[in-house]
Order: structure tokens, then sequence, then C-alpha cells
């Protein structure tokens, strides 16, 4: 759900994806269960919640996934 309107805003996809911007702005390109991991240390987001993040921002055009599995931000 990408802006609830029954739930904590923490719950939303714009809040999980920026979770996620963050920490790829702060270490740059990141093997995708590296980043995971990470993510999940700092806030306790469950894996389908990081995939549909990864996605709002492949979507959005803001970050993608090499074919070696390494996350990134595009330019």
């Amino acid at each position: 759900m990408l802006l609830p309107d029954n739930i904590h805003p923490e719950h939303s996809l714009y809040y999980n994806g920026s979770l996620v911007l963050q920490e790829l702005q702060r270490n740059g390109v990141q093997p995708f269960f590296g980043l995971y991991q990470k993510i999940k240390e700092v806030n306790e987001m469950s894996f389908p919640t990081f995939l549909l993040s990864l996605d709002w921002l492949y979507l959005i055009e803001v970050a993608e996934i090499d074919e070696k599995g390494r996350v990134f931000l595009c330019s």
C-alpha cells in the first residue's frame, strides 16, 4: 500500500523506500541481500516490504539491480 489511510505511516512504501534510499546514499553500491540485512538491522522491515520498496524505487527510476545482484542508485 503506497499511502495507507488507516495504519501508521511507517508501514507505507514511501517510508520504507526512503529507508532503502538512505542506505544506498550512505554506502553506495551494495549486494542485494547485504542491503536487506543492513535495512533489517535498523528497521524490522519484512522481506516482501523490502522487495516492494525496491520495486517502487525502480519504477520511479531511482535504483536498479545489475546482473551481479548489486543494488545501486541511478544517475
